[in-house]
């Protein structure tokens, strides 16, 4: 004899296939969840070794964060012999052509830029992409540049940086990623001034 279908039948077994997708995705999170955090970490060392120059200190385990235009910025500071060297900050835009994008920009002592790699973005490939310094050179006119006297925007825009070519979108986000990371470094150092 069949089963008659009611309200009651068919909310328990809702309840009973909720419950057992709930309890199998709640142990795939859990599986991966320690993977895909130790990618991150390794994209984000890799990312400090090579916008930082040689320390000798372990800037991941001395970052700190400040909340900054709705996003968070966390700074990665650099010693060598117990001298700062520089600072290298994670920062982020939200005016990518394809939404957000996250670079880690290292800064030396002296407030000069010494390197940028990009550490997320979903930007359009074979263009806005090329911001990635394996896909091009573009980040290099970065290089050794102090965003006091070295404006920070496009040529288009009245600045002194060349854009990517079709991919002036993710050249002025990448940009404004840049000034974000600097003013909020500049912020840092007037706030660890000593009062005279």
């Amino acid at each position: 004899m069949a089963k008659e279908s009611n309200f009651k039948n068919m909310t328990l077994t809702l309840f009973v296939v909720s419950l057992m997708a709930s309890t199998s995705l709640g142990f795939v999170y859990s599986f991966t969840k320690g993977p895909i955090e130790n990618a991150q970490n390794a994209k984000i060392n890799s990312a400090l070794s090579k916008v930082l120059p040689e320390f000798d200190n372990q800037p991941a385990a001395e970052k700190f964060t400040r909340e900054v235009d709705g996003g968070i910025l966390t700074f990665y500071p650099a010693t060598k012999g117990g001298e700062r060297i520089g600072v290298a900050v994670q920062t982020f835009t939200k005016n990518g052509f394809s939404g957000q994008i996250d670079l880690m920009v290292g800064f030396l002592a002296n407030g000069s830029i010494n390197a940028i790699e990009v550490v997320a973005h979903k930007e359009t490939p074979g263009l806005g992409d090329k911001m990635e310094t394996a896909k091009s050179n573009f980040s290099v006119q970065f290089q050794g540049k102090n965003p006091e006297s070295f404006k920070l925007s496009v040529k288009k825009d009245g600045g002194d940086v060349d854009a990517i070519t079709a991919s002036t979108i993710s050249s002025r986000a990448y940009c404004d990623a840049v000034i974000r990371a600097y003013n909020a470094l500049k912020k840092e150092g007037e706030n660890n001034e000593p009062a005279n």
